[in-house]
């Protein structure tokens, strides 16, 4: 089962925390981490024409276009052993890691 988290928000022991977004969260130590996976994130032409227009539904079509074109195996593998968390650095609640965690949640209810 995938899950998505604010960075900002406590770690518990049993995670495991994937960060989903190109750039490092303000303030966040390295150890905090377990793996960052910018390559998942959105393009930066896309994060910054996302944050000018703030149209969310624009957004996640062309994020979902981008991410079919991107190799999930090393995430998918891992949700596969791990209790996985997307982490993400947004205050919004509909953000990359929302998206990406519905389109992986497609994958795995494709592939039983």
């Amino acid at each position: 089962m995938i899950n998505i988290k604010r960075v900002y928000e406590d770690k518990t022991s049993e995670e495991f925390w994937v960060l989903v977004d190109r750039l490092w969260p303000r303030g966040i130590k390295k150890d905090k981490i377990d793996m960052w996976l910018k390559d998942v994130a959105p393009s930066e032409e896309l994060r910054k024409e996302y944050h000018q227009n703030k149209n969310f539904e624009d957004f996640k079509e062309k994020y979902l276009k981008e991410l079919k074109s991107k190799t999930l195996k090393e995430i998918l593998e891992l949700i596969k052993t791990k209790n996985v968390k997307l982490v993400y650095a947004s205050k919004e609640p509909l953000n990359n890691a929302t998206i990406l965690k519905e389109y992986l949640d497609w994958i795995l209810e494709k592939q039983t």
